[in-house]
């Protein structure tokens, strides 16, 4: 065991503004995850455009939102679906995953959007959570459903730039984050359920892959969610339910905590601004969008072209 690492602070860098709170009844996603509640949102997925918009989603009731580089929101889109995790191609489309829908396709310029996948043969995803590009143009994502210890059959896919989809892994219990090392060449993999990160090689000439416990937490039943690296690679996890994000060197030593000033349900997280120091973080108990500065810049999205 190590210890406890040194803490940083965060602020808020906007929050949800009180127009766009979802005023309706609860629907089956809030009664399913969230029983006896109201929600009027439920943030996720951030993810930064060339312009510096940041934009997440609102799983439950079918937004995406837009903030501005001055923390000002609107509404990007609006449809039938539970968009729970989102990126944002080279191109300019941002794709998301849809818990209900499967890979979704959004084009910001026309305001149209397209499924991309939504079937493994003919059968339909379990509930897709979260997604990755690789520099090659290949889609990883998770698809978790309702799995758990006691039912560990939560799934990972790619996509690959191909058009082929390939499943990884079929034995998760609950996929959610995911993110490539730097090198490209093993896949690090949020598991919520067992409270850990797994890590394997993307490409591995077995199937399934050989796969590894990274890094071990400790908690409830909300574990790990959103992943994020920077430019030496360390992993940003985002702890559900803790109020926390945990910054681990490439070698699992943990470097930082870094500890909500909002609430504690910590869901995702991407690094933004014009350095890219800064851990963007979406605490969805009170719409909030966190910032805190980091002291190594995060992993440039479209490095690759």
């Amino acid at each position: 065991m190590y210890a406890a690492p040194p803490e940083i602070g965060t602020r808020v860098f906007t929050r949800l503004p009180q127009h766009l709170h979802f005023q309706g009844e609860p629907n089956a996603w809030v009664h399913a995850t969230r029983p006896g509640q109201r929600l009027h949102s439920f943030l996720e997925g951030p993810s930064f455009d060339r312009d510096g918009n940041l934009y997440c989603v609102d799983v439950p009731h079918g937004r995406v939102f837009r903030i501005s580089p001055a923390g000002e929101w609107t509404v990007a889109l609006a449809y039938d679906g539970e968009p729970n995790g989102l990126k944002i191609h080279r191109d300019g489309r941002i794709f998301i995953a849809d818990h209900r829908n499967g890979i979704m396709v959004f084009d910001p310029r026309g305001g149209a959007v397209t499924p991309l996948v939504t079937r493994v043969g003919l059968d339909r995803f379990r509930g897709c959570n979260d997604l990755f590009f690789a520099a090659d143009g290949d889609l990883y994502f998770t698809d978790p459903g309702r799995s758990s210890l006691s039912d560990p059959t939560g799934r990972v896919y790619r996509f690959t730039s191909g058009g082929r989809l390939e499943c990884l892994l079929a034995n998760v219990p609950y996929p959610n984050g995911l993110v490539l090392n730097l090198e490209e060449t093993q896949l690090n993999l949020a598991v919520s359920r067992a409270n850990c990160i797994w890590r394997f090689l993307a490409h591995s000439e077995t199937q399934p892959p050989m796969v590894g416990l990274f890094i071990q937490l400790s908690g409830g039943l909300a574990g790990p969610d959103g992943l994020a690296l920077d430019e030496d690679g360390n992993l940003a996890i985002a702890h559900a339910q803790h109020g926390t994000v945990w910054l681990f060197s490439k070698y699992g030593e943990p470097l930082l905590r870094i500890r909500s000033c909002a609430g504690r349900a910590i869901t995702n997280l991407a690094y933004g601004g014009p350095d890219r120091r800064t851990l963007f973080i979406t605490e969805a108990e009170t719409g909030s969008i966190l910032a805190a500065d980091m002291p190594v810049a995060g992993k440039r999205m479209f490095s690759h072209l």
